[in-house]
């Protein structure tokens, strides 16, 4: 599979997962709004999902894929499988004892988590009983991602990147089915978390025997090769999962400010996270088994290739990103989920978070192909020296503008400290001269930047022409002026991007048709 292809499968299913998860929102925000059960649903939601990005996604899945796919390469397929099955062995008997002690000691980590509960005894102890059904999603999901990895290093994309499809999809079905069986909708919701772990396992061991693999359970053992995915682990867990780190602060500061900030901020990040996750992730996940055959071969020529094309996408892809939610973000949200518990004042307030948070969108993803460039050389320690000092970074200047801003400082802070992340980063890339960037980046990144803001000038225009349909009292004709105002602003970018050099339809399709060898490369 060529590389840009990866992208588009793993982009194209993650779409239709943020659909999904777009659709279990807006149950959410009509059933729950952005009060206390909401607040410490998402909270319980908060907990397993930061493990799960930070370890099993992030650390894990950067470490493994790298030493899976040199396996893979020097000594073939059944010494990587075996390797597999010995991560896998020790990543159970590490997961399920701690799985075990955090839903035994969850008071104590919800007092960690969301400090603020703790004025409100009724909310802490929901906070508390959903996280207990929520948590053992992370041992599933862990296992998920170990399975996805192996068929990522295969070049095997599509059923690790649907996997999501199957969290909301359950999600869906317990909103929908809590009235019928008398269940409180927060309480169907956590433990619809934990089983949709189970349909996504199911599912990825599926797909694992249709690519010919099958991983054996054995006996715990730290054979060298363990230990060395181990000792990238650590790491790893900061130098990928920087983010995931600041969105883990982010509660725990919105925690300590009046109730529905939580909400606010969980609302904003679902829509942050729409171009973050189709475009960063499907980047970063295509790119890293790639840079990791190459720099495996010691092929720096085409590490540098796809180095740059995946930054070319990043800006492509991520600048329009940005500027439509900045320009756009609240008719979007009001269209989204302005109904039933959720008002006009939620929908300011979370409006103001999402065009907080779009500011660092290009930076995140650009910051996904240069912790690949890293990774794929088994080198965890930058990412985590730089993810250390942007946390910190993080910290203090939520801390500072949270008085005057409230949550929309602690979403500003987010944004802006991901471009002292992508500073840092690329510093370190210059300075070991991995930075060498081609000539038909350098070229076309201003052109793409100038076609971006031509884009939100013309989403403003369109946005004033659309007002009435925007704000109509019924929903089809809100989401059919919706619609129509995004499809302005791609067709608008489209067409300037074009026009100005910045993308080639030509230059697009060639490279989805390309096999990714060296040859193929002129």
């Amino acid at each position: 599979m060529s590389f840009a292809r990866a992208i588009a499968t793993v982009g194209g299913l993650t779409l239709l997962s943020r659909l999904a998860g777009f659709a279990r929102d807006i149950l959410t925000a009509a059933l729950l709004g952005a009060g206390p059960v909401a607040d410490a649903f998402f909270v319980a939601l908060k907990l397993p999902n930061f493990f799960r990005r930070l370890f099993a996604e992030g650390a894990f899945g950067v470490a493994f894929v790298p030493l899976f796919a040199a396996t893979l390469q020097k000594d073939g397929r059944a010494a990587a499988v075996a390797f597999a099955e010995e991560a896998m062995a020790v990543l159970l008997a590490l997961l399920i004892p701690f799985t075990v002690l955090a839903v035994a000691a969850m008071p104590w980590l919800m007092g960690g988590l969301a400090p603020g509960f703790a004025d409100d005894p009724a909310k802490f102890e929901l906070a508390v009983d959903l996280a207990r059904l929520t948590f053992p999603y992370l041992a599933l999901v862990s296992l998920v991602a170990l399975l996805g990895g192996v068929l990522n290093a295969l070049d095997r994309f599509g059923p690790f990147a649907a996997a999501p499809i199957a969290f909301n999809l359950t999600l869906i079905a317990a909103l929908l089915a809590a009235p019928h069986l008398g269940l409180e909708p927060g309480r169907a919701m956590a433990a619809a978390v934990t089983l949709s772990g189970v349909v996504q396992l199911a599912w990825m061991s599926w797909a694992c025997r249709a690519a010919g693999v099958t991983l054996a359970i054995r006996r715990p053992r730290l054979s060298p090769r363990v230990r060395r995915l181990f000792r990238l682990v650590g790491p790893g867990a900061l130098g990928a999962g920087v983010m995931q780190i600041n969105l883990f602060l982010n509660v725990v500061l919105a925690s300590l400010l009046p109730s529905g900030a939580v909400s606010y901020l969980y609302y904003a990040d679902r829509l942050n996270q729409m171009p973050l996750g189709i475009i960063g992730i499907a980047i970063g996940t295509a790119l890293l088994p790639v840079l990791s055959r190459f720099a495996a071969a010691g092929d720096e020529r085409m590490v540098r290739y796809y180095l740059s094309r995946a930054l070319e996408f990043s800006l492509l892809l991520g600048l329009p990103a940005a500027v439509a939610l900045g320009v756009a973000g609240l008719p979007i949200v009001s269209v989204l989920f302005e109904r039933g518990a959720f008002g006009p004042v939620e929908a300011r307030a979370t409006a103001a978070a999402l065009g907080a948070y779009a500011l660092g969108i290009p930076a995140f993803v650009i910051v996904k192909a240069l912790n690949a460039a890293f990774f794929a050389r088994q080198d965890t320690g930058t990412p985590v020296r730089v993810a250390v000092i942007v946390t910190v970074a993080t910290l203090l200047l939520g801390l500072a503008l949270l008085p005057a801003l409230g949550h929309v400082g602690i979403a500003l802070a987010t944004g802006l400290t991901a471009w002292l992340n992508l500073a840092l980063l690329a510093a370190a890339l210059k300075r070991a001269g991995r930075l060498a960037l081609d000539e038909r980046l350098l070229r076309r990144a201003p052109r793409i930047a100038i076609a971006a803001v031509g884009m939100g000038l013309a989403l403003a225009g369109a946005e004033a022409l659309l007002a009435p349909w925007l704000q109509a009292p019924s929903s089809g004709p809100r989401f059919a002026a919706l619609a129509l105002l995004v499809g302005a602003g791609a067709l608008a970018f489209a067409g300037l991007a074009q026009l100005l050099g910045g993308a080639s339809v030509a230059d697009l399709k060639g490279f989805l048709r390309r096999d990714g060898s060296p040859a193929s490369v002129r």
